[in-house]
C-alpha cells in the first residue's frame, strides 16, 4: 500500500529506527573511529619519526598539524560536495582517499614529504568527518538524533583505543611506517563495506532531487520497512539552496560564525592533548611504547565522556552540557601540565582530559547537526569543521613555538587550556539549536 507522500519525513523522524537505519548508523561509527585512529596515528609514530630524523619540537609541532591543515580544507571542501552529490559517494571518496594517505606515509624519506602526505591524508579524515555527521543526523529519528550523533562522534575515541594500542605493540617490534601500513590495510577493508552496507541519505534524495529519486526513495522506505510512495513531496521552497553563501544569509550567519568560534577555540585545546602527550612523556624519560598507552588512556577518557554525554544528552540539554564539559576541560588541562609522580599519574589525568575535551567535541557535533537545515547540512558542517579545524592546526603548532622558548609544560598547558573557556562563551551567546 502507497502511503501519502507528505509524509516521508515526518515518518522518519517519528517512527522507530529499523535495522537498516541502525547498521548504517554503526558503519558510520566505525567510520569514524578509523578517522580516530588515522588521525592520531601521526602522534603514536611522532617519537620514532623525531629519533630518526633529528626533528626538533617545533618542527614536529608542524608535522603534527599537516592533516589538520589538510582536514580544514577537506572538511569545506568534500563537506560542500556531499549537498551535491550525496553524502555515500563523499564517504566513497574519503576512504580511497585516508587508505592512499596512509600508505605513502610508509614510504615519506623526510619531514617535507611526510608533512605533503599527511596533508594530502587530511582531506579525506575531514571530510569523512562532515559527510558522516551528516548522513548519522539524517538517518537517525527525530527522538535519537542527538544520541545517534553523539555516539557516532564517541567512535573516534574507538578508534585511537584500539589502534592506539595495535600502535603501541608494533613500536615494540617494528618501527614508526608499520603504523601507517597497519592504517592502510584497515582503511582499505572498510571500502567495500561502505559500498554494500552504506546507503545515501532520503533527506538528501528528497531535497536534490538526482535522477531516480523516486526509485530511490522508494527503495530505502522499504529497506527501513516502510511502504512506498506513489511521487516525491514538492520541494521545499523555503529551504536554503546549498551554497556557501547561504551559510551566512539571516537567520543562519550567526549560528554559523557562533558555532565555528566555539569549535575552532575548543578543538584547539583538545588537540593539545592529543597531539603532545607522547612527546611530553617522553622528555620524561619514558619510552615510546609507554608514551603511546598515556595516549591510549587519554582516549579511554575520550571514550567514556563521549558515552556519558550521549547518555545524558537522552534527557538533559545538549547546550548546556557541552558548556559544562568545556568549562571542566579547562580545568583539566592545566591540571595536566602540573608535576605528576608517576606514569600511571600522569595517565590519570590524561584520561580526565581526554574525558573532558572529549565530550565538548562529541557534544558540538550533537549541536552542528541539529542547527542546519537537510539542504545544507553538509556544507555548514564542513564550514564549522573546517575552519574550527585551523585551531587543531593552531593547537600543536602555538604550543611547539612555546616550548621552544623555553615555556615550561605548566604554562602552556595553562595557556592552551583558555581554548576550552573561550569555547563555553561562545556557547553561552548562540541560542539553543533547532532540535
Amino acid at each position: 500500500m502507497m502511503q501519502a507522500v507528505s509524509d516521508i519525513r515526518r515518518l522518519i523522524d517519528e517512527a522507530p529506527m529499523g535495522r537498516a537505519q541502525i547498521a548504517a548508523i554503526i558503519l558510520c561509527i566505525l567510520l569514524n573511529a578509523l578517522d580516530g585512529f588515522d588521525v592520531l596515528a601521526i602522534s603514536f609514530a611522532s617519537p620514532g619519526i623525531a629519533a630518526e630524523w633529528g626533528v626538533s619540537r617545533a618542527a614536529l609541532g608542524i608535522v603534527l598539524s599537516m592533516e589538520l591543515v589538510g582536514m580544514a580544507a577537506g572538511s569545506m571542501l568534500l563537506g560542500g560536495l556531499a549537498d551535491r552529490i550525496g553524502r555515500r559517494p563523499t564517504i566513497l571518496l574519503c576512504l580511497v582517499i585516508m587508505a592512499a594517505g596512509m600508505l605513502a606515509a610508509t614510504q615519506a624519506f623526510s619531514v617535507l614529504s611526510l608533512s605533503v602526505i599527511r596533508l594530502g591524508t587530511g582531506l579525506g579524515i575531514g571530510g569523512m568527518l562532515a559527510c558522516t555527521n551528516a548522513m548519522v543526523a539524517e538517518l537517525a529519528n527525530a527522538r535519537a538524533r542527538s544520541l545517534a550523533v553523539a555516539v557516532m562522534a564517541a567512535g573516534y575515541p574507538v578508534g585511537a583505543i584500539i589502534g592506539g594500542s595495535i600502535a603501541s605493540m608494533l613500536l615494540i617490534s617494528g618501527d614508526w611506517r608499520d603504523i601507517f601500513l597497519f592504517g592502510a590495510i584497515a582503511t582499505g577493508v572498510f571500502l567495500p563495506l561502505a559500498i554494500f552496507l552504506l546507503p545515501e541519505s532520503i533527506g538528501f534524495l528528497l531535497q536534490r532531487r538526482p535522477e531516480g529519486a523516486l526509485d530511490r526513495v522508494n527503495a530505502l522506505l522499504q529497506r527501513m520497512g516502510h511502504a512506498p510512495v506513489a511521487a516525491l513531496p514538492p520541494v521545499d521552497a523555503a529551504a536554503p539552496k546549498a551554497s556557501f553563501s547561504a551559510l551566512f544569509a539571516p537567520g543562519l550567519g550567526r549560528i554559523t560564525v557562533l558555532l565555528t568560534a566555539a569549535y575552532f577555540a575548543h578543538i584547539m585545546t583538545f588537540y593539545f592533548i592529543l597531539k603532545w602527550v607522547p612527546k611530553i612523556v617522553v622528555d620524561m624519560g619514558h619510552d615510546a611504547s609507554s608514551a603511546g598507552g598515556v595516549l591510549v588512556w587519554a582516549n579511554v577518557g575520550g571514550l567514556l565522556g563521549a558515552l556519558l554525554l550521549s547518555v545524558l544528552s537522552w534527557r538533559i540539554g545538549i547546550r548546556a552540557l557541552v558548556i559544562g564539559a568545556m568549562l571542566l576541560s579547562g580545568v583539566m588541562v592545566t591540571i595536566f601540565g602540573q608535576e605528576q609522580s608517576s606514569l600511571a599519574g600522569r595517565s590519570l589525568v590524561a584520561a580526565a582530559a581526554g574525558f573532558c575535551t572529549n565530550a565538548g567535541v562529541v557534544g558540538l557535533y550533537a549541536i552542528i547537526a541539529q542547527s542546519f537545515p537537510t539542504a545544507v547540512r553538509g556544507g555548514g558542517t564542513g564550514i564549522v569543521i573546517g575552519v574550527g579545524r585551523g585551531g587543531a592546526a593552531l593547537g600543536p603548532v602555538i604550543a611547539g613555538f612555546l616550548f621552544s622558548l623555553d615555556f615550561g609544560l605548566p604554562a602552556v598547558a595553562l595557556i592552551m587550556a583558555l581554548g576550552s573557556v573561550v569555547g563555553a562563551g561562545a556557547l553561552l551567546a548562540l541560542r539553543p539549536a533547532r532540535g
